[in-house]
């Protein structure tokens, strides 16, 4: 007995005839006037951590490998001086 494959019609992507564009990403901390990554302000590191207090990966943030491991090393230094929660709300 052989199952019968439903065969559908042409897929059409959502859009129009342009390719999808996709932005360059960049990281905000490899320009010469970028903040500067520190545990004493939690404001920037604040921005890199979700609503549920999790770490944003550098994929969705655009961060550089680099940036990434020291943003992560100074949030953790912020949890631990108490400057920031650790867990959200």
């Amino acid at each position: 007995m052989a199952v019968a494959e439903k065969k559908s019609g042409p897929r059409k992507s959502g859009g129009g005839s342009r390719p999808f564009f996709r932005r360059k990403k960049t990281c905000p901390f490899s320009s010469d006037v970028s903040p500067e990554i520190t545990y004493k302000d939690p404001r920037l590191l604040g921005r890199y951590v979700s609503e549920r207090g999790k770490i944003v990966p550098s994929r969705i943030t655009a961060v550089s490998r680099k940036a990434q491991r020291k943003l992560s090393r100074e949030i953790k230094r912020a949890r631990f001086l108490a400057l920031m929660p650790y867990v959200g709300e």
